[in-house]
């Protein structure tokens, strides 16, 4: 038995929870210890309730998952998607769990069980800080500040909170839903387990870290520093730098998850609504299954359903032992490979591959997506010029100095701006504000905001 690799998972695992009390991160109580009866939830199953009686969790049902706005009911929303990946999730946690559990790894007082757990509340809140029109819409957040006729708006911002405004990241906004924004808002936010929170984690560095620096992708503003620094202390996360962490080992499950169901299921709804033909879903998956009563199935939905589960079964098994085999990188925060996808076997990793390349060349580039991804573009335009000038005359003049215009678009913000606000975290409530819209309202907004149609 392997003792040290014992104590570092009963690190990883901490039900510690953090609330922020006039900006200090401190330890807060275990509510699954005030329950009553033992067994009736655990910590993560708090965790769980939590994500899911979010507001934030029920407006990704009309969120884009690939096809913004779409007409068919059928199609995947970011809402049902997240639920899918906290499916697969669990599934390789559990998996997971019991071969930790076999190989003497589960620490005292957990279950394989929990492990999936785990992995399952970090999957359901994965999407949780995307804006509306998924990527595109971080893109067109992004474009606006970056633009130079707006420059002007950001000359009182240091260069760290430059980064954070021009960089909208639905991962990073995700740690802040739960660490700020949901439930107790400015005190901690959902306050989930530490466990919970490290396996959220993609990226754990800031927007001005080398890793960030290098492709625009970081999970932690610096609004959410200090609690992140709280829960990376309290998980014993490899520290790789001033402002980076090394992965939470089970962060790795939760990105597999979603990687196999946006390469799947994505190419399912395509089939659903016309774009691809099932022929093509069926070259992708073929060789998964020997299994004579898929072929003799007409029904192109039943078919599609059926490969998909065996393809996801498959995927599941291989990430799950891909996972066991790299075990001890994992946990030193050295793993050597991008992902674990890219480490199963060559059969499961071409049809994941390849499904990723017939999305990128039929789906994601068809033209009914295309027309309403460019919309988004002026759309998040038309909101961010008539909010962002507003708050930034109440940050630099005052409120008493508004004109009439700035006065109205300062009464659209859902979160007012306060005195003590400084001008970035008077930003960060807009980028909140336009971060929690759903692709509807934040269309009907921009056109009623535009006075097109005002008759």
């Amino acid at each position: 038995m392997n003792q040290p690799l014992r104590q570092q998972w009963a690190s990883l695992l901490s039900t510690q929870r953090f609330k922020v009390i006039q900006g200090e991160v401190l330890p807060t109580r275990t509510p699954a210890t005030e329950e009553g009866s033992p067994g009736l939830r655990s910590d993560f199953h708090i965790d769980h309730d939590r994500v899911v009686f979010s507001s934030a969790f029920r407006r990704l049902g009309r969120k884009t998952q690939v096809h913004p706005l779409a007409q068919n009911d059928h199609t995947h929303n970011r809402l049902t998607h997240s639920v899918e990946v906290a499916s697969v999730g669990r599934s390789l946690g559990n998996r997971v769990g019991v071969m930790l559990e076999h190989a003497g790894l589960m620490p005292e007082g957990y279950s394989p069980y929990d492990i999936g757990a785990v992995v399952q509340v970090a999957c359901l809140a994965h999407d949780i800080g995307n804006p509306p029109f998924g990527h595109t819409g971080e893109d067109a957040l992004r474009d606006w500040f970056r633009a130079g006729r707006n420059a002007a708006y950001l000359q009182n911002l240091t260069a760290a909170e430059v980064r954070d405004v021009q960089t909208y990241e639905g991962n990073a906004h995700g740690l802040r839903m739960v660490a700020s924004l949901e439930m107790y808002a400015g005190e901690g936010g959902m306050r989930l387990t530490s466990a919970a929170i490290g396996a959220l984690i993609k990226y754990p560095w800031t927007s001005d870290a080398p890793m960030a620096l290098q492709r625009d992708k970081f999970n932690i503003y610096r609004t959410e520093l200090p609690y992140f620094q709280r829960v990376a202390e309290e998980l014993k996360l490899p520290r790789k730098g001033e402002l980076e962490w090394g992965r939470h080992p089970l962060s790795y499950l939760m990105e597999a998850a979603d990687d196999i169901c946006y390469a799947i299921l994505d190419l399912e709804d395509a089939v659903e609504i016309g774009i691809l033909d099932i022929h093509e879903f069926e070259r992708l998956f073929a060789h998964f299954t020997e299994y004579e009563r898929v072929w003799a199935i007409h029904d192109v939905k039943q078919k599609c359903a059926m490969l998909r589960g065996i393809a996801i079964g498959r995927c599941v098994s291989e990430v799950a032992q891909k996972f066991m085999l790299h075990h001890d990188s994992l946990l030193a925060g050295n793993f050597p490979a991008k992902d674990l996808i890219n480490l199963t076997e060559p059969a499961v990793q071409e049809a994941l591959i390849q499904a990723k390349e017939l999305a990128s060349n039929k789906v994601y580039r068809h033209r009914t997506k295309l027309v309403t991804e460019l919309a988004s573009y002026p759309c998040m335009s038309t909101i961010l010029d008539v909010l962002v000038p507003a708050v930034h005359a109440c940050i630099s003049k005052g409120p008493d100095q508004l004109t009439p215009r700035e006065h109205l678009a300062m009464g659209l913000l859902e979160r007012h701006i306060q005195p003590d606000d400084s001008l970035y975290h008077a930003y960060m409530k807009v980028l909140d504000y336009l971060g929690g819209m759903t692709d509807n309202y934040a269309a009907n907004l921009a056109r009623e905001i535009s006075g097109v149609g005002i008759l």
